[in-house]
């Protein structure tokens, strides 16, 4: 190998090199901007906080903020067509869009519904993980019941829900720490009905008049209940 070769791949070493570094220091001061400090979870006031328990701080106006953090699971509790009449108060019973990052995870299904508005009847009645009693109580109705929380809804990180409204996702705030989770690591951040960020996924579509819906673009979790076993 001659001199001349020599330097020709030690500059292009050194280019791959430099080139590397470079992305790195890059790559890493992006995060650092994406990932400012959590504030600890805070109810916000009026009606969106005393029957919604929307947070004051993370919300519809604020989560583009605190998107794509490892620290963190996003999860959207609607069904991709709810039963419930959500257009009786200005709402979509289809799921018509969502938030990059959130995974959609059905909350009629995890649990029996209660407390919806006169106007939009009822939502699912079929199975569902747990029951809610009477007296308050989560009950599981399935061996699998708790597994699916703690793997969907991970004890050891952020939460971030949300749903159309805020009600799903606030039911599911207050059933997490029912059950044991930490409720300083779970954050109701509202409705995507009122969400005007930049990460939005459109899944309703118009086309020459026509609406369609593009579920595929949904990560969404069903709950096949013919899988599972039931408790005695």
């Amino acid at each position: 190998m001659t001199k001349k070769k020599l330097i020709v791949i030690i500059i292009i070493l050194l280019i791959f090199i430099l080139g590397g570094l470079t992305s790195y220091f890059i790559f890493n001061n992006n995060t650092n901007i994406k990932k400012p400090e959590l504030p600890k979870p805070e109810i916000t006031e009026g009606i969106r906080g005393s029957i919604f328990g929307i947070d004051k701080n993370i919300n519809e106006a604020t989560i583009d903020k605190y998107l794509n953090r490892e620290d963190s699971v996003y999860r959207d509790m609607r069904m991709l067509i709810d039963e419930g009449n959500y257009e009786s108060i200005g709402g979509d019973s289809y799921l018509s869009g969502i938030i990059e990052g959130y995974e959609a995870v059905p909350f009629p299904l995890i649990v029996n519904v209660t407390g919806l508005p006169e106007a939009v009847g009822n939502t699912y009645q079929g199975a569902t993980l747990f029951t809610l009693n009477d007296k308050g109580e989560y009950i599981a109705n399935y061996e699998e019941s708790i597994e699916f929380l703690e793997y969907y809804f991970p004890k050891n990180k952020c939460i971030f829900l949300m749903c159309g409204g805020g009600g799903y996702s606030g039911m599911m705030k207050t059933m997490l720490i029912a059950l044991g989770w930490d409720e300083d690591k779970i954050y109701n951040t509202g409705g995507h009905w009122y969400y005007n960020g930049e990460n939005n996924i459109a899944i309703k579509n118009t086309s020459s008049g026509e609406v369609n819906y593009d579920f595929w673009k949904v990560t969404y979790h069903d709950i096949d209940f013919n899988i599972l076993h039931k408790v005695n």
